[in-house]
């Protein structure tokens, strides 16, 4: 699994166990069900308003329908009955009938059925077509002129002459100007019938409620309307087959939609019925529903919002000053706002608490510093009486021979070594101080092994002001004469001092010898950082060295490396500050 897959579940996982996602999911859980049933509930309640609707609606329909039915089958039955008047026998084609008698049959067949559209009120004429003297006699309930009523009657006379007309039965007839329903009964050559505009045979649904935009619409048995055409493309709905109640969606509302197919025509009678009327009659409490749903939702954003000011905000604020003090910050501090006293108390406590950690680790500090100084002087003390010891052995041994000349040089020597020790009481001296008592050690070496070695110290003096620590460079050319002098052979000790380069901020001192050099146990321990110091306490000199080195510089800073070149070579990297640099000329 790669690091940024780990990141990206560590960082989802931490936010699904955050406070403000585990506080609002179970408001949510709380919430989210109940704002369910009551949409559920309200989803329910409509669904039922709206069968109740359609059933009511749907048995209303069908009493009007049951009622026009009955008017076209009264009249279907009066127009049977006026196609087998003895009067119509007068005018069908007959080359034997006087025209008087043509006329006076016409007049009373006039008055028959002037008489009979008087008493059937959706009629708007009943008529008697007479081919053979290209008549018409009709009634004139309809039209609101003459001329309205003349071209009616003239289109439907060429309707008679040109069109197979069925006989007995009702059928939808576009006219040119106005939709009809038209019954016909063909008697020889005479046509006897009646037509009722679309808009009367409709009028009894007028008186049902279906809300401003409810129409009731005559279709054809294929579902295409005869009437408020002009609605239907305004509202962009389209009529299917279907006998069932079902739901269309308009420009402007949604219509449940009731067809009820005529018994006696060729036609349906379609309602269409506006949802926004039916949810009018919706009863309070499922209005009340939708309310609380909404309340619901706004409560949640409410409460959450309120949450966040109280709780979460003081407790992320708490999250940040935990983080902070995390990466090491002594220095955040939590807001003394004015909050929950629960929160009032807690930011008290923590900022005390960061104090208290603050002075501690201060203390702690301080206490760290001591023991460093402590231990370093400890140390020195260690490298005093070591080389104070060997001293008195070299005096000790040019007493034995008798040789006071080298015992006075001596004596001078020890007394200017001494007075350097006594007075280097400090964790750095100038590296000329060191060098200077270095050389003086190695004089007085030289009095005690003369011809058993030579020195050698390159170092400009730019350097001499340089702060290094004491007794450094002397311990480890003590250290080289006491291992690497060989009496038999002589040996050459070199001190170098240089910088790497112009821009490095360390000085390199070398102390190399060209003796035989660490054997390969010694230099395997040294290369490894383990102490090495044997049961009588050689090679305490080295030991002393690195333990001072780490706790006068920082980590990483300083550094002392062993090798074997020529002999042995200890190779020791030192910061420096560079207003300390001198100018001058190598010695």
């Amino acid at each position: 699994m790669t690091a940024v897959k780990v990141a990206i579940m560590i960082r989802n996982s931490s936010f699904w166990n955050s406070l403000i996602v585990k506080l609002f999911l179970s408001i949510c859980l709380i919430l989210v069900p109940l704002i369910v049933i009551l949409i559920i509930n309200s989803l329910y309640s409509v669904d039922v308003i709206r069968n109740q609707v359609a059933q009511s609606n749907k048995k209303m329909l069908n009493l009007h329908k049951n009622e026009i039915e009955k008017q076209l089958e009264s009249i279907g039955n009066y127009v049977y009955q006026l196609s087998n008047q003895a009067e119509l026998l007068v005018l069908q084609e007959n080359e034997n009938t006087e025209y008087n008698d043509y006329v006076e049959a016409k007049l009373r067949l006039y008055r028959m059925i002037s008489n009979q559209a008087n008493f059937s009120s959706p009629v708007d004429s009943i008529f008697i077509h007479a081919p053979y003297y290209d008549d018409m006699i009709y009634t004139q309930k309809f039209g609101d002129s003459y001329t309205e009523r003349f071209e009616v009657s003239n289109e439907v006379k060429h309707l008679l002459n040109q069109e197979s007309v069925p006989n007995g039965k009702w059928k939808l007839w576009q006219g040119e100007q106005q939709n009809y329903l038209l019954y016909i009964i063909q008697n020889e050559d005479v046509s006897v019938g009646a037509w009722i505009h679309v808009d009367k045979l409709i009028t009894p649904f007028k008186h049902i409620n279906y809300g401003e935009l409810g129409r009731t619409i005559l279709t054809t048995l294929d579902f295409q309307p005869i009437n408020h055409e002009k609605f239907l493309q305004a509202e962009e709905v389209k009529l299917k087959e279907n006998l069932q109640p079902y739901l269309i969606k308009g420009k402007h509302d949604r219509f449940i939609v009731l067809s009820e197919p005529s018994s006696y025509a060729d036609f349906n009678i379609v309602a269409l019925i506006p949802e926004q009327t039916i949810l009018q009659e919706l009863p309070f409490i499922h209005r009340i529903s939708i309310y609380i749903s909404i309340g619901a939702i706004l409560f949640l954003i409410f409460f959450v919002v309120l949450m966040r000011n109280i709780i979460l905000t003081p407790v992320l604020q708490i999250v940040r000053a935990m983080k902070r003090l995390r990466e090491g910050d002594l220095k955040v501090r939590l807001p003394q706002a004015k909050s929950s006293t629960e929160f009032e108390m807690i930011n008290d406590s923590f900022n005390r608490m960061i104090s208290d950690i603050h002075h501690l680790k201060i203390d702690v500090y301080e206490q760290k510093i001591n023991l460093q100084k402590t231990e370093l002087k400890h140390l020195q003390l260690q490298i005093n009486p070591h080389f104070f010891l060997n001293s008195l052995n070299i005096i000790y041994n040019l007493a034995t021979v008798k040789d006071f000349t080298l015992i006075q040089q001596m004596s001078q020597s020890l007394s200017n070594y001494f007075r350097f020790m006594f007075k280097s009481n400090t964790y750095f001296v100038s590296l000329e101080d060191e060098i200077e008592h270095t050389v003086n050690y190695l004089k007085i070496q030289e009095l005690r092994f003369p011809d058993a070695f030579t020195y050698h110290v390159d170092i400009h003096l730019k350097w001499y002001k340089v702060k290094v620590p004491p007794l450094i460079i002397q311990s480890l050319v003590e250290n080289t004469i006491k291992y690497g002098l060989n009496l038999d052979d002589s040996i050459k000790i070199m001190i170098k001092v240089w910088q790497r380069s112009s821009e490095d901020d360390y000085i390199i001192i070398q102390i190399a010898d060209t003796g035989e050099g660490f054997s390969d146990e010694v230099l395997s321990m040294l290369k490894k950082d383990h102490p090495y110091i044997t049961e009588n306490g050689d090679r305490v000199g080295i030991w002393n060295i690195k333990r001072r080195l780490e706790l006068l510089y920082d980590r990483n800073k300083a550094s002392i490396d062993f090798e074997n070149q020529l002999g042995a070579t200890i190779t020791i990297k030192l910061p420096f500050n560079s207003r300390d640099l001198d100018s001058g000329t190598s010695l």
